[in-house]
């Protein structure tokens, strides 16, 4: 399917795609747009007058009212935008409700509930094991049997380009007497892909592998700042806190599921048969083919393939409710850190330098192990696209500022 939207072929923000955000134009309050090429479709004239069901366009400041309409109004929507920018009758009557990208002020897109991360990459776990337990094995003997996650800080998720002032915390080297205070000297990025919940559940009931479409709403790439010397220290034994919860970036567009149907692949072969709640239904693969890049400073430094993730979203899901934890509109649980077995795919610059011990070179003959005052990391994605081609993702982008301690 074609858009009489000028530009659009090829730029990875074409029909099949139609990201959500919110936006205002010049001065104007926030609103719910869709994004087609470079520039942003106002969705509050699309609505059908005759349907009251439709109101909320006309007040949301956010995406949540759209979240919780649940499957059928996203599928609704996406139909009614589709059918606005694809009919060539329709023109001049949906073309002035579109605004250039260089005319509008980008917003939080939805207002974030809860937070949990996992740790699906069975790549990015054996690597942090091998640093953090040189003594021990890689993984710990529960990671293939179920999706390893924490609990996070839903109000420290920012959107993409906020800056990200250096954390302070506890920080004991190994050779270190006794713990000091100060800023991280060691912080880093996980470059990552979030689930955003739509319509929740109750509590007490759990959710299956077979009902992740109809509970999340699309995806958005996220980047989980990490400070690895407050986090080694601390993560004993009870896991990430404040070494992970100063900063978590997430892209401003959300990528609704129906834009990655053609993404869609199976999971990697699994060696240790998992329980009945986690099966993947084969015929219906929720593994995807989701290519993201990390650039730090401008300088490409890795390609990490989602692809290669152990578990999938709806695995992710039901491991998130198997206790009978509800999840609500706007619960965000983001994949983990994204990373393949090649050297050049870690999602990490723990990864990347080897703990530190080995430098990363960047433009301008600049060499790195982790993140210094003044570095801007940016993260990007693409997909296969339903009519050939790729999708673009949102990026997600940050740059460091000095501590306050």
């Amino acid at each position: 399917m074609s858009s009489w939207v000028e530009r659009v072929a090829g730029c990875g923000y074409d029909i099949d795609h139609l990201p959500y955000g919110v936006f205002s134009p010049g001065a104007g309050r926030p609103r719910v747009g869709v994004r087609i090429a470079d520039s942003v479709l106002d969705l509050a004239p699309l609505r059908p007058s005759s349907n009251p069901t439709w109101g909320w366009i006309d007040d949301a400041t956010s995406l949540n009212p759209l979240l919780a309409a649940g499957p059928a109004a996203w599928t609704q929507l996406r139909d009614r935008v589709t059918a606005a920018l694809s009919d060539h009758r329709r023109r001049a009557d949906v073309e002035p409700h579109l605004y250039p990208l260089s005319e509008i002020s980008l917003h939080p897109c939805f207002q974030v509930a809860d937070y949990v991360d996992f740790y699906a990459s069975e790549q990015h776990a054996a690597a942090v094991g091998r640093l953090f337990r040189p003594d021990a094995e890689p993984l710990l003997p529960n990671w293939k049997h179920l999706p390893v996650g924490y609990h996070g800080r839903s109000g420290t998720i920012v959107p993409s380009g906020t800056p990200i002032v250096r954390p302070c915390g506890q920080r004991k080297a190994p050779t270190d007497p006794g713990p000091t205070f100060g800023p991280t000297r060691r912080l880093d990025v996980e470059a990552e892909l979030g689930f955003v919940v739509g319509a929740g559940s109750t509590l007490s009931h759990r959710l299956s592998t077979n009902d992740f479409a109809s509970h999340v709403f699309g995806v958005g790439l996220v980047n989980d700042w990490s400070a690895r010397d407050i986090q080694s220290w601390e993560y004993v034994p009870l896991g990430p806190f404040l070494g992970k919860s100063f900063a978590t970036s997430i892209s401003h567009w959300i990528t609704p599921l129906a834009a990655l149907q053609a993404a869609r692949v199976p999971p990697p072969p699994r060696s240790t048969p998992l329980l009945d709640y986690l099966a993947d239904d084969p015929a219906q693969p929720w593994g995807l083919d989701i290519a993201l890049s990390i650039e730090w400073n401008g300088t490409t430094v890795s390609r990490p393939p989602f692809a290669s993730m152990y578990y999938t979203g709806p695995q992710l899901l039901a491991q998130l409710t198997a206790n009978g934890a509800s999840v609500r509109t706007g619960d965000l649980f983001a994949s983990g850190t994204v990373s393949g077995p090649k050297p050049d795919e870690a999602g990490s610059f723990l990864e990347l330098s080897d703990g530190g011990r080995r430098e990363i070179p960047l433009a301008g003959r600049v060499r790195r192990t982790f993140l210094e005052d003044g570095d801007t990391v940016t993260i990007r994605a693409s997909a296969p696209a339903a009519g050939g081609g790729r999708l673009r993702l949102g990026e997600v982008t940050g740059t460091v500022l000095p501590a306050l301690c």
